[in-house]
């Protein structure tokens, strides 16, 4: 049980003031009046009160009131289709730096190895970002969390079709240049709204979007 010192120290002062207006009457000149001493207590009490609830719970509030304002106003700007780290676009693709990148169940490197990626320069689409990690996921849908620093924004793309032509021009009527097979990785070097013109072992060519998988439809790459 806590002890109320304001009331212990008004009964106190109380008791004092009493016992000193006994004394004034044999002693008329050193009258003390209770009353007014008791009066005088409690009316500094409740000034010191007033002040202290002025000033704690004020600055309390306001920074009660701010956290949740600004949490609300940070996930009010977020948008979901951009990276929260890099503000990328999401999906976007990339490509693999290295000859062999571990795809993690959790972004961190103590998350086990789901899936490991074997092919440099193939392209990877990016589907989540956190920290210095990057959730991403090949043509079939395999992957996992991978470090940024294993990959580039460099842009690849994979033949996804059985045979893709690759062409003089972005036209179906032009020359074909070059035959390319399923699985074959090549490096782009610009797209339109349906083509994209591709290099591969030093060959150059024009290739319909349908054929690839690494690019979105209507991307235009410069």
């Amino acid at each position: 049980m806590g002890i109320d010192i304001g009331r212990t120290l008004r009964n106190f002062l109380i008791a004092t003031a009493i016992a000193g207006s006994a004394v004034a009457q044999t002693e008329p000149e050193g009258r003390v009046d209770a009353e007014d001493v008791v009066a005088a207590i409690e009316a500094a009490t409740r000034d010191q009160a007033a002040a202290a609830s002025d000033a704690v719970p004020a600055a309390d509030a306001t920074s009660a009131q701010a956290a949740p304002a600004d949490a609300a106003a940070e996930a009010a700007q977020r948008d979901p289709s951009r990276g929260q780290v890099t503000n990328l676009p999401l999906p976007r693709f990339v490509t693999l730096k290295t000859d062999e990148g571990n795809a993690r169940r959790g972004p961190g490197l103590s998350h086990r190895i789901d899936w490991v990626f074997t092919r440099a320069g193939m392209p990877l689409r990016v589907t989540a970002e956190y920290e210095n990690w990057r959730r991403v996921e090949d043509q079939e849908g395999l992957g996992g969390w991978v470090h940024y620093s294993l990959l580039s924004g460099v842009r690849s793309v994979i033949i996804s079709a059985e045979l893709a032509d690759f062409r003089a021009s972005a036209d179906t009527d032009a020359e074909v240049v070059l035959r390319a097979e399923r699985g074959v990785i090549a490096r782009v070097l610009q797209c339109n709204e349906d083509w994209c013109r591709l290099t591969v072992e030093g060959e150059r060519g024009w290739v319909s979007k349908a054929a690839l998988w690494g690019v979105e439809p209507g991307e235009i790459i410069e």
